[in-house]
């Protein structure tokens, strides 16, 4: 197995034009599969609060659901970079955001943390950075704004959108960020921002510009279907084989088929016998 990444290898590997495999995970076992596949980044997003937890955004998840989902998420991939997000109004102030980002760091055992926003959030991102907690942030859509949005759109339409896209892809890097994720963009986009910055980025939903592309594991599983993104591919179809496991299970209880001897347990025949003694014994 690779050694797993460290901080100062992102850049490395931005300037050597390397490229990295990121997926989106929130429990054991597919961070453990994505690790045993040799994905190089798992990242734990509050977007488990759609996939995993049925909610129609991300915005009611807790910090406490993200330090617990990446508590397992960490017991699953060991060795694999983990970046956690930090989820909606944990990061609202500066003082907010530096308590919760050490907090995240110190009990959830990743290795940095993402929040969402540019210039706007460029006193948040530097607070945390100075406080010596490793950060990413987030340009293009950004979930936690999906109201001010009127839903999941994708960003950077016009080459106005696109210059206030790069500028705050520059300012979160001046704020002293590691690095930052363009979500749901034309190419030409995240490319000119992966090209205005010297920091480490990634990309879902935008083109093959950054250094690592990332997908959510729940939707290239297919695992996830109550609806699939425009830039979602899907590798398997989790759900429908699950679907059919269910109803094959339900099929074999009500027959009687199962359980059968071979996924029984059983008694020594001496043991049967001795028992049944003791029944009849009981019974006088």
């Amino acid at each position: 197995m690779p050694a797993k990444l460290t901080i100062p290898e992102l850049a490395e590997k931005k300037r050597a034009g390397e490229r990295l495999v990121m997926v989106a995970v929130g429990e054991v076992l597919t961070a453990a599969w994505a690790e045993r596949a040799g994905v190089d980044i798992v990242g734990v997003g509050d977007s488990l609060g759609m996939t995993l937890y049925g909610h129609e955004n991300t915005l009611a998840i807790t910090l406490d659901h993200m330090i617990e989902h990446t508590r397992a998420v960490r017991r699953g991939a060991p060795n694999t970079m983990c970046f956690t997000s930090m989820p909606y109004g944990s990061y609202a102030t500066q003082d907010m955001a530096v308590e919760n980002a050490v907090r995240l760091m110190k009990e959830s055992g990743c290795d940095a943390v993402k929040l969402q926003g540019g210039r706007e959030k460029f006193g948040v991102i530097k607070a945390v950075a100075d406080a010596g907690v490793p950060v990413l942030s987030h340009v293009g859509l950004l979930p936690h704004y999906v109201h001010k949005y009127g839903g999941f759109k994708m960003q950077g339409r016009t080459a106005e959108a696109a210059m206030e896209i790069i500028d705050n892809a520059r300012a979160i890097e001046e704020a002293g960020a590691i690095g930052l994720e363009m979500e749901a963009m034309p190419f030409e986009v995240s490319k000119a921002v992966d090209e205005a910055v010297g920091i480490f980025t990634f990309s879902i939903g935008a083109g093959t510009a950054g250094t690592a592309q990332m997908l959510n594991g729940y939707d290239l599983l297919g695992a996830f279907d109550s609806f699939k993104p425009k830039f979602a591919k899907r590798y398997a179809n989790m759900a429908d084989t699950a679907v059919k496991a269910f109803a094959g299970y339900a099929d074999d209880v009500r027959s009687g088929a199962f359980p059968d001897a071979e996924h029984s347990y059983q008694m020594k025949p001496e043991e049967v016998q001795r028992l049944q003694e003791m029944l009849r014994e009981a019974q006088q």
